[in-house]
């Protein structure tokens, strides 16, 4: 699976894509992920070069009706977006991050597998929000990773890296791996038996040294 995400800040992204099980699912070639700054594709008037050779790309502006805050323009993240879609190999699906949007659920992240979905294009928006436009001319699928508010929708894209990522067959060592396919106390023990703290012992449950498989997963099921 490929992931575009459409963000304008690219390097939020390398500390938590370049270690662990996301780090190798993409040297093995089991997803991939592209990014694509808005400010690369500011013209006209937005696109400003000073004396000393600097150059500003500005890609928000004032609401039209007033109020706080500015709002990220039309054009690059369109533009952005087009760039995203020129890559696509398949069946695509463009997400906007919102706080209003649809709630995302590990349900969810099960059907772009099922679904055979090969890339997903996440824009991540900023300041106030997007000009209400993107959605209309993208036709693109609000979501929201919970109720609350964040500065952006990087934190929202990665969590949908990283949830619907673990569902690619090979991601994980072993299907079994997969916590939500697991019935589960929520509670898990390892070595040593016995841990003292502060004065106090805090013991594994007796079920799980018993060795007895039936009485162990009876009591995972919380039975």
């Amino acid at each position: 699976m490929h992931f575009h995400v459409v963000t304008l800040f690219p390097e939020m992204f390398s500390s938590y894509l370049c270690e662990s099980i996301l780090a190798r699912a993409v040297k093995e070639k089991k997803i991939q992920i592209s990014f694509y700054n808005p400010r690369d594709y500011v013209t006209g008037k937005y696109k400003k070069v000073w004396p000393d050779g600097n150059v500003s790309r500005i890609v928000d502006d004032r609401p039209y009706g007033g109020g706080p805050g500015m709002i990220l323009r039309a054009e690059p993240v369109l533009k952005a977006v087009a760039k995203a879609q020129a890559k696509t190999k398949g069946k695509t699906k463009i997400i906007l991050f919102a706080p209003r949007g649809k709630k995302f659920e590990t349900v969810y992240a099960k059907n772009c597998i099922k679904k055979k979905i090969t890339d997903i294009i996440m824009i991540s928006g900023r300041y106030e929000g997007i000009d209400a436009r993107v959605k209309k001319i993208l036709k693109a699928e609000e979501l929201s990773i919970g109720d609350y508010v964040l500065t952006g929708g990087e934190l929202p894209a990665l969590v949908l890296i990283d949830s619907i990522a673990r569902q690619i067959p090979g991601v994980l060592g072993k299907f079994e791996s997969l916590e939500e396919e697991r019935i589960s106390s929520g509670e898990f023990y390892t070595r040593p038996e016995v841990l003292e703290h502060k004065g106090k012992k805090y013991r594994v449950p007796k079920v799980l040294l018993s060795g007895n498989h039936k009485e162990i997963e009876a009591w995972k099921k919380g039975e």
